[in-house]
């Protein structure tokens, strides 16, 4: 029989569990019992130790050809507040960047209806330009599949120009929730989840590293959440590609979704999911809560339940602020520095394949 003590078991064996066990922690009304699991779960592999990078976003564009139902980013090209930014406007973000001793530019944007496919290999060679030692994290696994059918190419030879352009890892959105029926409501014209999987098993086939992600807190149920996690924890043991797994909190304002009242995920639910990632996904090193979308005290407060991660300095973050996220569109080194001090643990300055660049 499923209960607390025998899933702790496990967890201070270093075995797996399974998704019965997954669903009972969701499901546990003891918060704290299921964060100290997950504590040692992480302790076990991280020590005290909680990353972050310099990074910098780019969402070169809004103008999109889905219609997500929690998205409040996306516009036609006649909607006001539709945008495109050309190369020079991106170099120019790239630069300042590399400036403020940025390693990582993060670019995702819409599924643009009229942009080339060399403007994704331009756009890519620019960031380059500006210095190559800046690591390119852009595209998720539905830009992927969107770029292979615009280039008329597979996504195995799609990957290999876009890599000799310099692209050098995948962020890890557009996954939402895989469970069709639930993904079906959220993003009807969005690649399907099992697509997303064969995407990003193709992206680490070629070589390159990837984040996962999973959209928690509007209409899935636990069992949902599970699934998806089952999914990625699947793919995991057959690639090893993945770097980090990160929950992305629903954001309720200025998208459909929200108009019908859903309330968004708590802190609790947040913290809880957390927990559990780092519980059930034992393939994964990293277990990231995105400060942007979760707020800044409930992200430094899952820094004790499992989480060893907090992404990075972001700037000009657009997609979880149009969708009503109130936290700032930047933080500093030092601020971040000082967060995780203050939370007890060590902080360590990493580029994005998790190399250690300084330890505070």
């Amino acid at each position: 029989m499923t209960s607390l003590s025998s899933i702790a078991e496990k967890v201070h064996a270093g075995e797996r569990i399974t998704d019965e066990e997954a669903l009972f922690l969701f499901e546990c009304r003891d918060l704290i019992a299921v964060g100290e699991l997950a504590a040692t779960a992480n302790r076990r592999r991280n020590g005290d130790r909680v990353f972050f990078n310099v990074n910098r976003h780019i969402n070169h564009t809004n103008i999109c050809v889905n219609r997500c139902s929690f998205c409040a980013f996306y516009r036609t090209a006649d909607q006001p507040g539709a945008y495109l930014y050309d190369l020079d406007e991106i170099r120019n973000r790239a630069t300042e960047a590399h400036a403020q001793g940025a390693t990582e530019i993060h670019i995702v944007g819409g599924l643009h209806p009229d942009l080339p496919f060399d403007f994704y290999l331009e756009m890519l060679r620019t960031v380059k330009e500006v210095s190559p030692h800046l690591h390119v994290k852009a595209f998720t696994a539905v830009e992927i599949e969107y770029l292979s059918r615009l280039a008329g190419l597979s996504v195995a030879d799609t990957l290999a120009v876009l890599k000799q352009a310099g692209l050098g890892s995948l962020p890890g959105g557009g996954a939402e929730i895989f469970a069709p029926d639930v993904r079906n409501r959220l993003c009807p014209e969005k690649i399907s989840g099992e697509r997303w999987l064969a995407v990003m098993e193709e992206v680490h086939r070629a070589g390159l590293k990837s984040n996962a992600t999973m959209l928690f807190g509007h209409i899935e149920s636990y069992a949902d959440r599970v699934d998806h996690m089952r999914r990625l924890r699947e793919l995991q043991d057959r690639t090893g590609g993945f770097q980090v797994f990160i929950p992305l909190a629903f954001q309720k304002e200025n998208n459909p979704l929200g108009h019908l009242k859903r309330p968004g995920p708590g802190g609790v639910d947040a913290l809880k999911t957390l927990a559990v990632g780092r519980i059930y996904l034992d393939n994964f090193a990293n277990i990231k809560a995105y400060w942007v979308m979760l707020g800044l005290k409930t992200a430094q407060v899952a820094l004790s339940f499992g989480v060893n991660d907090l992404d990075g300095t972001v700037v000009e973050e657009k997609i979880g602020h149009d969708a009503g996220a109130a936290t700032p569109q930047t933080m500093g080194r030092d601020e971040i520095v000082t967060l995780i001090r203050k939370a007890g643990r060590v902080p360590v300055e990493r580029d994005t394949l998790y190399n250690e660049l300084r330890v505070y």
